[in-house]
């Protein structure tokens, strides 16, 4: 309830600015309608961790969702990312058997590893910002399979070393390559509701 009368307020407030005629209008009705899309996909995302059988995830889905990725914020540029795409039983299943907390990987029919590039991270102090460019990317992904009405969750891999280990030895990865996490994807099975995160004593203005 919450949400719905936040988003209809913002749409409210969007659609009265900068209506100085028709074409203004129009232009702004497109926008809002955009906003409103991508704003319910951001709001209404939450972890779905079970999945219909049987129903897989075509190439072309794939795809977005990596473009998605890739259309993230990243440092200089560097982009230093990777993925490993996971589409058959073996390979979602033996990552299961690793990885304690990815056990719906053995009823997922997809599943995306993100990883950091070490060889195209940033040198320095700044090297460590490929953690944020990666989970960037992530979130992207993520927000896109709700869109795309599919259901994902984030299951972290880096920064435990031991899990870490493990999915570069089960995937074959090279040393430079550091899974960060393993997205498991599918079409949702049950309901799942997204959370209310907000609060606002979380949030401070101009200074602590």
């Amino acid at each position: 309830m919450k949400y719905s009368l936040l988003l209809s307020a913002i749409i409210m407030t969007m659609s009265i600015i900068g209506c100085n005629n028709k074409n203004d209008a129009a232009a702004e009705m497109a926008a809002t309608h955009d906003a409103s899309t991508v704003l319910d996909a951001i709001f209404t995302r939450t972890s779905v961790r079970t999945y219909q059988e049987g129903k897989t995830v075509s190439p072309d889905t794939v795809e977005i969702l990596l473009r998605a990725a890739m259309s993230a914020p990243t440092a200089v540029n560097k982009q230093p990312w990777a993925f490993v795409v996971l589409d058959t039983r073996e390979s979602l299943d033996s990552l299961a058997e690793v990885l304690p907390y990815a056990k719906m990987l053995h009823h997922a029919p997809l599943a995306i590893v993100t990883c950091g590039d070490m060889d195209k991270a940033l040198e320095g102090n700044g090297r460590d910002f490929w953690i944020q460019d990666v989970s960037a990317a992530t979130e992207n992904m993520l927000i896109a399979a709700h869109a795309l009405g599919l259901g994902a969750v984030w299951t972290g891999v880096y920064p435990d070393m031991e899990r870490v280990e493990a999915v570069q030895k089960r995937l074959g990865m090279p040393a430079n390559i550091i899974p960060l996490s393993v997205v498991p994807i599918g079409y949702p099975s049950g309901e799942h509701q997204p959370k209310d995160k907000w609060n606002p004593d979380a949030v401070r203005y101009n200074r602590w």
